[in-house]
């Protein structure tokens, strides 16, 4: 079978981002990072390639444009992030953002303007890896970003605001609160991504439909108990925060069990003075908590705030108990879902509409305008792994799918 070069071009290219890290071993690309100047210096010359005007934003997102047919029409945005987890995959961002270059690509090369104007967004940063605080990039262009988050400092003690303004960017809190574009502007905002899962592969179909994006929360839970050494002070006088937080974690096990549907995790945990002949004196634990319902993703909230308050109180430890953020569950807009499916159906393939576990740039941007989604097939449903794996077939299909949703958009 032969593929359009721009299916094999989108897999070439998120092998090239693949390429720059921070860490040499592995994919580490966090926000405002060397590794991030080299991925927006690539884009960028590929977006230029593809007709767009470029331009990097306040706070580094990466914004390509493709103007209209006709002067004053509104945008339809495009895209994804370019930031990385810790020992990423290749595929989890950058494929939407090359997705949708390469149907921007196709029309240049057609000479083909469509009646509203498309801006390719390469988000800075959906991940949160080095500020623990997710959707930075998003968050700037909606006008949701929150200034307090520009006081945050990474492990290196570098704050947000430091970060921002060595990329290049303007960290002035009322750049960064200033949406980018008023709603009436816009048409909406359609992300493609890998599904992240393993519903795609089960059912043999290519691509999706996003129903919704699950509510989320990100929490830290601090217990704070005493050092001591670890020779001298009997098992019966210890005030170990190390193993209140061992109880807590396997306690989130539990309790998430409990809700159907629900998924929490604890990703990160610190401990301090961190010392093998040290009693830990205090450990700093994340805590993610998912679900599609609201009202259930907040009950399991309440209980795991108060279990994490119990286990420190049988143990002579403080619990402390910090919202990082919270965000509802979000629903894809229906008429757009609708367009998504017609595209599928008439590339020749049953729609299938999923709901994501996963959060989403989607999430954020519909706070500004309505927001689609397609997920892509990746093999065995792994994502944040370097085992990340999507086909050139897949991709194919994808990048068809969007095509025939600009043209569908274009005729309403």
């Amino acid at each position: 079978m032969t593929f359009d070069v721009s299916a094999r071009t989108v897999m070439e290219r998120c092998d090239i981002l693949g390429s720059y890290s921070e860490e040499p071993d592995r994919l580490t690309r966090p926000f405002a990072s060397q590794a991030m100047r080299q991925v927006n210096e690539a884009v960028a010359s590929w977006m230029h390639a593809a007709g767009m005007t470029v331009q990097q934003d306040k706070v580094g997102n990466l914004i390509g444009r493709y103007e209209a047919s006709q002067a004053g029409a509104k945008t339809l945005l495009l895209g994804s992030h370019l930031d990385t987890v810790r020992d990423a995959g290749k595929y989890d961002g950058p494929l939407g953002v090359m997705i949708a270059i390469a149907c921007v690509e196709r029309l240049y090369a057609q000479r083909e303007r469509l009646p509203f104007a498309i801006e390719a967004l390469g988000f800075a940063d959906e991940e949160g890896l080095r500020y623990h605080s997710a959707y930075i990039g998003s968050r700037a262009v909606a006008g949701t970003f929150d200034p307090e988050a520009l006081h945050l400092t990474d492990s290196d003690g570098i704050t947000m605001a430091e970060a921002i303004h060595t990329f290049g960017g303007d960290p002035d809190p009322r750049a960064l609160q200033t949406a980018r574009w008023h709603r009436d502007e816009l048409l909406a905002y359609c992300e493609v991504h890998i599904e992240q899962g393993p519903v795609l592969e089960a059912s043999n179909l290519p691509v999706a439909v996003v129903s919704a994006i699950a509510g989320q929360n990100r929490i830290t839970i601090r217990f704070r108990g005493e050092a001591g050494h670890a020779g001298t002070v009997p098992m019966s006088l210890r005030h170990d925060a190390l193993c209140a937080g061992a109880e807590f974690v396997l306690a989130v096990e539990t309790g998430a069990r409990g809700f159907p549907g629900l998924v929490a995790t604890v990703g990160q945990v610190s401990v301090q003075p961190g010392a093998s002949n040290v009693i830990p004196g205090q450990v700093t634990l994340s805590l993610d908590v998912r679900h599609q319902d609201d009202t259930v993703r907040e009950q399991a909230n309440r209980q795991l705030e108060e279990r994490a308050r119990e286990i420190g109180a049988a143990r002579h430890v403080s619990a402390d108990w910090q919202m990082l953020q919270g965000h509802c569950a979000v629903p894809c807009a229906p008429h757009l879902a609708e367009l998504l499916s017609q595209a599928i159906e008439e590339i020749g393939y049953p729609t299938l509409s999923l709901s994501s576990g996963a959060g989403h740039d989607a999430a954020t941007m519909s706070e500004l305008t309505d927001i689609a989604m397609l997920f892509v097939r990746c093999r065995g449903g792994i994502s944040h792994n370097p085992a990340e794996s999507v086909t050139v077939e897949d991709v194919e299909v994808a990048i068809q799918v969007l095509e025939r949703f600009l043209l569908l958009l274009s005729k309403e």
